[in-house]
């Protein structure tokens, strides 16, 4: 079993996009898209004890993304980006930076405004 932070995200741009400013062990999970309730848990099984955080883009997909995991991971903490990229990809890093910092992710000091 898994301890630390775990990360959720859509796809792998988006944790290409995220790896890079994180200055700590973080575990990026990516969804793949559009995931059902068996899927999701099956994803998310091994991480039990790791604190959960969604970054989800600001689209219709991230929407639904995040109602399931306010479902059956309603301790997860949703970090989202501004509605002005809409997608975390897309999400200049400094930007992204920002928004884990806020969350209490260790960041490397270049991201920071």
């Amino acid at each position: 079993m898994f301890q630390g932070k775990c990360l959720i995200v859509e796809g792998r741009s988006d944790k290409l996009q995220i790896a890079p400013i994180l200055n700590e062990h973080v575990t990026i999970l990516c969804t793949n898209g559009t995931i059902g309730v068996h899927q999701l848990e099956e994803l998310l099984d091994p991480y039990e004890g790791c604190e959960l955080f969604t970054f989800f883009d600001a689209d219709t997909s991230g929407d639904k993304l995040r109602a399931l995991m306010d479902r059956h991971y309603p301790e997860a903490e949703h970090l989202r980006t501004m509605p002005t990229y809409k997608e975390v990809e897309t999400t200049p890093r400094k930007v992204l930076a920002m928004i884990l910092l806020r969350a209490h992710f260790s960041i490397h000091n270049e991201y920071i405004l």
